[in-house]
């Protein structure tokens, strides 16, 4: 079954702008590569657009609704895709992370899962009352072969020092976890830095999030209750960097940081 096949436009807003802009580009009978030259796209972003492989960003709408006089239906639909949760959130999000070349990560709850121990995966899906306790902690430690690869990707992580400092598991995870930490914050690739509680009020109080940076074009994962969404207009992206930034001058330096997660770690 092709992708476009398996594209589920009742039960995802973002399907149903890839079956409608497929649909649209037919009925004008213009080809991807023309549709491509209109949004400066190359063919094979077009066919992603159409196979739900790729969102369509606010700036392609309009331009879309322009060229083909639809009343703002594609704006439209962009527009209610971005607001809501993404059932599809999860597949999307997985296909860009194991592709992705950088990775920004801001986190406010737990160590991130491409870098959790399997001990620690284990104890947060128990701790979210998941059934498939076993099929859910495969995934996120296969998810962590994307950082084997070659060329490894960049990884900039930081961490609220509550992260480190919560109790997940016994003694023997916590200190596997942070031990695990520190690893990986040796690698030339990783970088792991924590925000200490003494800052106070800062912007990432708002809610965790991850940047990726794919085929060098830029989105946003944004943490939610029970799903998540994806943001890859421009100017939603520019401010998650911008927020990035500016959580970083909070950070502790990648010594002062390693530091602090060795001292937390012996208190376990």
């Amino acid at each position: 079954m092709s992708a476009r096949d398996a594209l589920n436009p009742s039960g995802s807003l973002w399907d149903l702008v890839a079956v409608q802009l497929r649909r649209h580009r037919e009925r004008y009978k213009m080809s991807g590569q023309a549709l491509g030259d209109i949004l400066d796209l190359d063919r094979s972003s077009v066919s992603r657009l159409e196979s739900g492989g790729m969102k369509l960003q606010m700036k392609h709408a309009k331009i879309i609704d322009g060229e083909w006089d639809t009343a703002d239906l594609f704006q439209v639909l962009v527009h209610f895709a971005k607001s809501g949760h993404d059932p599809e959130w999860f597949k999307t999000h997985f296909e860009m992370e194991v592709r992705a070349s950088e990775l920004r990560i801001w986190e406010l709850a737990w160590i991130p899962g491409l870098l959790q121990t399997e001990a620690y995966a284990r104890e947060t899906v128990l701790g979210g009352g998941f059934r498939d306790v076993d099929s859910r902690v495969a995934v996120r430690m296969k998810r962590q072969e994307s950082l084997l690869r070659d060329p490894a990707p960049d990884l900039w992580v930081m961490l609220d020092e509550g992260v480190i400092a919560q109790p997940v598991g016994g003694t023997e995870v916590m200190r596997g976890q942070l031990g695990r930490l520190l690893e990986l914050g040796e690698q030339p690739n990783i970088s792991v830095r924590i925000v200490p509680r003494r800052v106070g009020a800062h912007v990432g109080r708002d809610g965790s999030f991850k940047i990726m940076t794919v085929d060098g074009n830029d989105a946003v994962y944004i943490e939610a209750s029970f799903g998540g969404r994806l943001a890859v207009d421009a100017s939603d992206v520019r401010s998650y960097r911008a927020n990035f930034d500016r959580v970083s001058d909070r950070a502790l330096p990648v010594d002062a940081s390693a530091e602090l997660i060795q001292q937390v770690m012996e208190r376990f």
